[in-house]
């Protein structure tokens, strides 16, 4: 497994993956803009800008142009935004490579913002942020979100507001495009069944025009607190949906490994701890895990479960006692070298398909400016000891990075307050 790195003279940056063997090819367009690059007037645009750069360019002026292109010839295409970053992607039999770059390559370059699309997308957006809050499961991470950084980029919801949403104008799109896809904000992956040089020459063909400019920063979370937090939100339901969890660090911290670490420990299968107190011991939940999640400059830690309204108390204090339990507790070699060969089956495992790949070295390059193999990785992992998990753990759970996110038939979240408590 390999990867070559080319920069261009106007910053584009191109990572290319090359896997012979590989029936398919994918192309992924990365640029560093998402939903913490906004500011309050805007916040939405993002995620509403991808969602209109597929519904026409000035090659190809309908949605059903660029869609019936890439469906006759079977290729998996769609676009995601994330905190710090939007993706375009294809994935196509390897004999396209030239149809998806041309087709991925146009929608990022040349969308034309069609104002009669714009409205019509508006819909679409009000009800893609309908259904999250119909999906308590998954309006709960924006809710823990919004306990940890407040009314602050970080502490905002991707797809935004509706009357953002209903308020956002063309200029606004075309000004934010201007001000954020630019030559040095951009990576294009390209992973699989390649010629790796012929692939190189094609990207810097097209993407030769490419705007460039005075690349703008995003803001860096402002993070205070004294004692545990917590947020509740009210919803008639017979199931409750929570996430615990604790400040992490950023993605540049040497420790983010060993968080890794201990967070697979808590809830990284079926064999940890959480999976086999909560459901196996105790029966209080279909769905319980844990993660830890990394950006350029903060991150958290958190355990999340699907839980008996009855027993939200009881589950909160069993997941903080296993918090204590990471701090007081030395883990025996044998589960560590259990987790340890999770995490790094798990990240092979997910290096098999082209899109796989590409998205691995894309999402490091975009955030990191920099790749580790995954040999690095798995060493990194395998270097975890004991004694620093331990280390680690009583620096992060304490109660004054604990914070308790909530959805479900809660009428007063007060009395919730005595569990969260870790010391």
């Amino acid at each position: 497994m390999n990867f070559k790195k080319t920069v261009l003279d106007n910053g584009l940056r191109i990572i290319t993956a090359p896997q012979p063997d590989n029936p398919a090819v994918t192309i992924l367009v990365l640029v560093e803009a998402g939903s913490e690059y906004e500011t309050k007037e805007i916040n939405g645009l993002s995620h509403f800008l991808e969602h209109l750069c597929f519904k026409g360019t000035k090659k190809r002026p309908k949605a059903i142009d660029i869609a019936g292109e890439l469906d006759g010839i079977g290729a998996l295409y769609n676009a995601f935004t994330s905190q710090e970053f939007t993706g375009y992607f294809a994935k196509a039999e390897a004999k396209h490579f030239g149809k998806i770059l041309d087709v991925v390559s146009d929608i990022y370059l040349n969308s034309v913002f069609d104002p009669k699309e714009i409205d019509k997308e508006r819909g679409v957006i009000i009800e893609e942020i309908n259904m999250y809050e119909d999906l308590p499961m998954a309006r709960v991470h924006y809710l823990f979100l919004e306990l940890l950084y407040g009314d602050q980029p970080a502490g905002w919801n991707i797809v935004g507001e509706k009357e953002i949403i209903r308020a956002l104008k063309r200029e606004d799109f075309i000004a934010y495009r201007k001000k954020h896809y630019l030559a040095g904000k951009t990576i294009v992956i390209v992973a699989g069944n390649v010629k790796e040089d012929e692939a190189i020459a094609k990207v810097e063909n097209i993407f030769t025009d490419i705007p460039t400019g005075t690349e703008v920063k995003k803001a860096k979370p402002k993070e205070t607190q004294e004692k545990p937090e917590l947020l509740v939100k009210f919803k008639e339901s017979d199931q409750t949906h929570l996430i615990l969890g604790v400040r992490g660090y950023d993605i540049f911290d040497k420790r983010r490994f060993t968080v890794d670490v201990i967070s697979d420990i808590l809830g990284g299968g079926m064999s940890s701890r959480l999976f086999q107190k909560i459901r196996e011991e105790m029966g209080a939940a279909y769905y319980v895990g844990a993660g830890s999640e990394f950006f350029s400059d903060h991150g958290y830690l958190r355990a999340s479960a699907g839980i008996d309204r009855q027993r939200l108390q009881e589950v909160i204090e069993a997941i903080t006692a296993e918090f204590k339990r990471l701090k007081e507790e030395p883990i025996s070699q044998t589960e560590l070298q259990r987790v340890k060969d999770h995490l790094i089956g798990s990240l092979m495992l997910g290096l098999e398909t082209s899109d796989d790949l590409a998205r691995f070295y894309g999402g490091q390059e975009v955030i990191e400016r920099k790749i580790m193999m995954p040999e690095e990785i798995a060493r990194q992992i395998q270097a975890v000891t004991v004694e620093e998990i331990q280390e680690v753990a009583e620096d992060l759970f304490r109660d004054e990075r604990l914070n308790l996110a909530v959805i479900g038939p809660i009428q007063n979240g007060d009395q919730l307050r005595p569990a969260l408590k870790i010391d």
